[in-house]
C-alpha cells in the first residue's frame, strides 16, 4: 500500500489518500472502511445521453465520486471490494443523494475521510504501508487426492488452489491403478505450487500432510524438477519444509504452523507469532486458568486491574457497525499498551484469528492470578459480539 497524503486535523478528524498495490492491500482497505466515512475515487457510470435527434442512447463514462459510505462487500478469494453508498458532492454525470458502486481495484487510487480516525486503523496503515509486512509463508496442505495450496500473508490464510483427484484403492497383486492416480495427483500438486508460489517474497514453503505423504510428494516433485533440469524448483529446494498435519484439509494449517521446527525457521513472520500466542493462551487456560480470560467483560475487568501481559483480539471487532462498541475495543488496545502490555491483532480470514472469534474474539493472558473473575455473577461472556 502507498501513502500518497495524510491530513489529520488535532481531533483526529481528516482524510488519507491511498493507493493499493497487491490483493492483500484490498484487505486491509476494508479494514479501514466503515459505515458513514466518506470515499473518493474513480469509478465508471452509465449515463444516459439525448441527441440532437431526440433519441436517447447510453453511454459508460469514468468520473470521480465521493460516496458516503453505506455498505461494504469483499471477497476474499478474488481480493475484490466494492463499496456502495449515495453521493455527496456535485458531479455532472450523477445526482446528488444518488446511488452508486465504486470498485476499489489495486494500483488505482482513493481518498478515505473520517469524523474520527483511531489508533487501530492508524495502525493499520502503517502496517499496510510498510514493504516488511508481505506474504513470506506458503504452504501446501495435502493428504491422498486432496490438496490446498495457501500463501501465510501477514492478514490472511488465501487459499490459492484446492487439488482433488480421486484416489482409487490398492488392489491385490494391481496397484497400477492407484499409482497412476497418485502420480496425477502429485502433477496436478506440483503446476500448482508453480503457479501461485513466488519463490522471490516466499521465505518458506510448508509441505504438510498425515502418514507418509508429504515425503512421497516431495521426492516425486523433485525427480520430475532433475529430469526436466526445472531451475525454479531446483534453485528453491531449500525453502521446502515438510512437517506433520492431521489432514490435507485448511484448517490443519494451523498445525504445522505450530510445529516447533516451523516456529524457529518463521520467527520473524507475523503469522507465526499469532499462533504462539495463541498457543501460549490454551496452555495457560489450562495449567493456570486464574492468568486466562477471554470475553469482553472479564477482559476488561482484568484490565482494570491492569493485570494484561498479552491481549488477543480479532480484527473482525473493530468492524462492528456500532460506533459505541467498536470504540470499547479501541479503548482496551489503547488502555492494555498503556499498561505495557503486548497488543496482538488477529486477522479472522488467518486459521488462528478464526479459533479466537470461537473464543468471542477477545482474549488476554495476565500477568499475575486475578482469582475473584472467574467468580460466577461474572461468567457472562461477550453479549456485545
Amino acid at each position: 500500500m502507498k501513502l500518497v497524503r495524510k491530513d489529520l486535523e488535532k481531533d483526529n478528524a481528516g482524510q488519507v489518500t491511498l493507493i493499493p498495490e497487491e490483493p492483500e492491500d484490498m484487505w486491509h482497505t476494508y479494514n479501514l472502511l466503515q459505515v458513514g466515512d466518506s470515499l473518493r475515487a474513480s469509478t465508471i457510470r452509465k449515463v444516459q445521453t439525448e441527441s440532437a435527434t431526440g433519441s436517447v442512447g447510453s453511454n459508460r463514462i469514468r468520473t470521480t465520486l465521493t460516496l458516503c459510505v453505506e455498505t461494504i462487500d469483499f471477497d476474499s478469494q478474488a481480493c475484490q471490494l466494492r463499496v456502495k453508498g449515495t453521493n455527496i458532492q456535485e458531479n455532472e454525470y450523477v445526482k446528488m443523494g444518488a446511488y452508486h458502486t465504486i470498485e476499489l481495484e489495486p494500483n488505482r487510487q482513493f481518498t478515505l475521510a473520517k469524523k474520527q480516525w483511531d489508533s487501530v486503523v492508524l495502525e493499520r496503515i502503517e502496517q499496510a504501508c510498510d514493504p516488511a509486512w508481505s506474504a513470506d509463508v506458503a504452504a501446501v496442505v495435502m493428504q491422498e487426492g486432496l490438496a490446498h495450496v495457501c500463501l501465510v500473508t501477514p492478514s490472511m490464510t488465501l487459499t490459492r488452489a484446492k487439488v482433488e483427484v480421486n484416489i482409487p484403492r490398492k488392489r491385490k497383486g494391481n496397484c497400477s491403478q492407484h499409482d497412476r492416480a497418485l502420480e496425477r495427483f502429485y502433477e496436478q500438486v506440483v503446476q500448482a505450487i508453480q503457479r501461485h508460489i513466488n519463490f522471490e517474497v516466499v521465505k518458506c514453503v510448508l509441505v504438510a500432510s498425515p502418514g507418509f505423504v508429504r515425503e512421497q510428494f516431495c521426492d516425486y516433485m523433485f525427480q520430475q524438477a532433475v529430469k526436466t533440469d526445472n531451475k525454479l524448483l531446483l534453485e528453491n529446494r531449500s525453502k521446502f519444509l515438510q512437517v506433520h498435519s492431521s489432514s490435507g484439509h485448511k484448517y490443519a494449517l494451523k498445525e504445522a504452523l505450530c510445529d516447533p521446527a516451523v516456529s524457529s525457521r518463521l520467527s520473524d513472520t507475523k503469522a507465526a507469532g499469532e499462533v504462539k500466542a495463541l498457543d501460549d493462551f490454551y496452555k495457560m487456560l489450562q495449567h493456570e486458568p486464574d492468568r486466562a480470560f477471554y470475553g469482553l467483560k472479564h477482559v476488561e475487568k482484568a484490565n482494570e486491574a491492569m493485570a494484561i501481559d498479552t491481549l488477543l483480539i480479532s480484527d473482525e471487532l473493530f468492524r462492528h457497525q456500532d460506533v459505541a462498541t467498536r470504540a470499547r475495543y479501541v479503548k482496551l488496545v489503547d488502555s492494555v499498551r498503556e499498561n505495557m502490555g503486548t497488543v496482538r491483532i488477529f486477522s479472522s480470514l488467518h486459521v488462528s484469528g478464526e479459533q479466537l472469534g470461537q473464543l468471542t474474539g477477545v482474549a488476554a493472558i495476565l500477568r499475575f492470578p486475578v482469582a475473584e473473575l472467574s467468580d460466577p455473577e461474572d461468567e457472562s461472556s461477550s453479549e456485545e459480539d
